[in-house]
């Protein structure tokens, strides 16, 4: 094991006990294998699962197991081509089963920092489905609160509007301007301090650099 492996163990620690005490069920996989394979063993034959965009859940090869399992019954927005179906999906995810998403950042006190344009990622996150599960890289994992957000704008964000096209300050400078541009991607900032709800809320922390 390397330095920066042992760190990341040490360090995924520290956050999951934090998360414990806020009622987030947590745990720590050193690969993508391995938290494949925790986050597959959640789902039961039959359940309705979705999920929010994420490029850790891309990456990780995730939403293509998803789409390949028989077994559930999967709330597709791929599978949809216009703005009405798209909708409908959103909506509908508010009563899956399961819902996969990543994080934009995680404090090691235990608190959950995402920032959203659309807002249905962090409206079920909050409210909805009866189980959220969070696939998040080590390199998502900051001291506090206040470097959360700092690390979603001047970080995530603006990878984020250079994917999606969009037109704001932060994807032509790659610093955040604290913009309200029609581009806008920060509508939503959302602090999850607590699971109201013991276990709902269920963390899976990856030993590897993910997503943005």
């Amino acid at each position: 094991m390397n330095p920066k492996q042992m760190h990341y163990e040490t360090l995924a620690d520290t956050v999951i006990a934090n998360l414990k005490k806020r009622q987030i069920e947590a745990w720590y996989c050193a690969n993508v294998e391995e938290a494949e394979k925790k986050a597959f063993s959640f789902l039961t034959p039959g359940c309705l699962v979705s999920f929010g965009g994420s490029m850790t859940l891309t990456d990780i090869g995730m939403l293509t197991a998803l789409r390949h399992d028989p077994n559930i019954r999967l709330l597709d927005r791929a599978k949809v081509s216009t703005p009405e179906e798209t909708s409908r999906i959103y909506h509908d995810a508010l009563s899956a089963d399961f819902y996969f998403m990543s994080a934009n950042a995680i404090t090691a006190g235990g608190e959950l920092v995402n920032i959203d344009g659309t807002g249905n990622r962090v409206a079920a996150l909050i409210y909805g489905p009866r189980n959220v599960v969070i696939m998040a890289g080590m390199n998502k994992v900051v001291p506090s609160v206040e470097e959360a957000v700092s690390r979603v704008h001047n970080t995530a964000t603006p990878m984020n509007c250079r994917r999606l096209g969009r037109n704001t300050p932060c994807a032509a400078t790659g610093v955040c301007a604290d913009c309200i541009s029609p581009d806008c991607i920060c509508n939503q900032v959302v602090i999850t301090r607590r699971s109201g709800i013991p276990g709902r809320i269920k963390v899976i922390l990856i030993g590897e650099e993910l997503g943005y």
